[in-house]
């Protein structure tokens, strides 16, 4: 998928752990870890959002596009 989840990344450089940032935003642990994964098929604006808050960053922090060369 050339959609790239740098969630991990930016969880490293803000030093918090998955079961605080679950605290913050009021996700589950296990939709957390889907999407710090990379295995999530979408992602709703207002998780987004309060990722973002949370961490301190952009979603361009957070979701990375890179061509995969497969055409449309």
């Amino acid at each position: 998928m050339p959609i790239i989840v740098n969630l991990d990344v930016m969880m490293a450089k803000r030093k918090i752990s998955l079961n605080e940032l679950s605290e913050r935003v009021d996700l589950t642990l296990s939709n957390l870890s889907i999407l710090k994964t990379g295995k999530a098929k979408a992602i709703r604006f207002s998780t987004l959002h309060a990722i973002c808050k949370a961490l301190d960053c952009q979603p361009g922090d957070i979701l990375e596009y890179v061509n995969d060369g497969k055409g449309q």
